[in-house]
């Protein structure tokens, strides 16, 4: 059985996943009719391409990741000891997050729409609680971290029943939805969720009012959850990443002809809004992204698990990474969109530059001091890492 130890494949998942949010928020400020918080004079048609491509799984993978690894964590700990863990290493950095990483980036923001006060003046802003965008305190990118804190609290009982010898029979009984192609039943309820509630509740990622993203999130963790309690999911989902790929493609080509020749359903059904076959039209979003992820899960359990094991300093370093990067990009595109560089150039800089700062201020900064590891959610030192168990190694924080 391969739930008693690490799947190196989930880690270098996960790093490869981290990587693209960095290629995604990198490209933000060069996107074409989506403003972000700094943004280029003119846009770039490529760069919105490769952000949209990337905004179809990024984060449904590091949900589906998350769900995974947390089988791991369960694996020798209590549902309160679990919960102990996630508000160590999800709502501390949540709050630090708030008051120290984030600011930076609504600062720059505010900078580049007119403001002319110092950060000191700014930072007195933000602590006046008024919610962002009408005030300055935000959680940002780290809406992540709220609803990935949220959902362990939530399903910590099921998590630790299913762990206990209680949740084997359960677990045999997930074993019929590995035969054949009956894997892809799993995206069901999001497909179907996300087809009725999307277009009365869009995306906030305010957790207030999303109605529909938040159950939809979720479902991605226990997903992630349910095949790695039972290993012959993964194996499923590893003998049909061809079909996933295909079908991924596939959807991907059938979204953009619509996309690049400004099809719109309206143009065919004037009662759009309300008309039944619009719920099968919004479902090519969630299957697109489901299709992604299986692909993706399913090609990576088969090749990336011949790697060697993700290093540990990089294991510890990425989720504060995480919680870094997008602030660095804010500042480093700041400036760099007042230059008259090409946007190619622009885009290989911001990335380029953002990625090397955030790696330096971890490793001169955060990883050798005890209080700042704890402020970033990284494992204290004095621990060994241990390779064998997957309850016992850093766990992945952010995917």
């Amino acid at each position: 059985m391969e739930t008693s130890t690490r799947q190196s494949y989930l880690d270098w998942l996960r790093v490869a996943a981290i990587a693209g949010v960095l290629f995604y928020h990198a490209a933000r400020p060069f996107m074409v009719d989506d403003p972000w918080h700094v943004n280029n004079a003119t846009g770039s048609e490529v760069l919105t391409e490769l952000a949209f491509w990337l905004s179809r799984f990024r984060m449904h993978l590091l949900f589906f990741i998350s769900g995974a690894v947390t089988w791991f964590m369960m694996r020798r700990r209590t549902g309160g000891a679990f919960v102990g863990l996630r508000f160590r290493r999800l709502f501390i950095p949540l709050v630090a997050g708030m008051f120290l990483i984030v600011p930076p980036q609504v600062y720059m923001e505010r900078v580049a729409n007119g403001f002319t006060g110092n950060f000191g003046d700014f930072y007195a802003r933000v602590l006046q609680f008024r919610p962002y965008p009408e005030g300055d305190f935000s959680w940002h990118h780290l809406w992540f971290i709220v609803y990935l804190f949220l959902y362990d609290l939530l399903l910590a009982p099921f998590f630790a029943w299913a762990a206990s010898p209680k949740g084997k029979a359960f677990a045999e009984k997930l074993r019929w939805l590995a035969e054949g192609k009956r894997v892809y039943w799993l995206m069901l309820p999001s497909v179907i969720w996300f087809s009725v509630m999307a277009l009365p509740y869009p995306a906030t990622n305010d957790l207030i009012h999303d109605y529909c993203f938040f159950l939809y999130w979720l479902l991605f963790v226990l997903a992630g959850f349910l095949c790695m309690m039972q290993p012959a999911l993964m194996e499923s989902l590893e003998r049909n990443r061809r079909l996933s790929l295909g079908a991924a493609f596939l959807l991907l080509v059938f979204v953009n002809y619509f996309r690049w020749n400004d099809i719109e359903l309206e143009s065919w059904l004037p009662d759009w809004e309300s008309h039944p076959f619009t719920y099968l039209w919004i479902a090519r979003w969630p299957l697109l992204s489901w299709c992604w992820v299986m692909a993706l899960t399913g090609y990576g359990k088969r090749y990336l698990s011949r790697l060697k094991p993700v290093p540990d300093y990089v294991i510890q370093s990425v989720y504060p990474f995480y919680i870094l990067h997008q602030t660095v990009i804010v500042i480093v595109a700041y400036y760099v969109v007042q230059t008259s560089d090409t946007i190619g150039m622009k885009y290989l800089f911001v990335t380029i530059t953002s990625l090397l700062v955030s790696v330096f201020i971890i490793h001169l900064f955060i990883r050798p001091f005890g209080w700042a590891r704890f402020l970033m959610g990284m494992k204290l030192r004095g621990g060994k890492a241990k390779t064998p168990v997957a309850a016992e190694r850093p766990q992945p924080q952010v995917s």
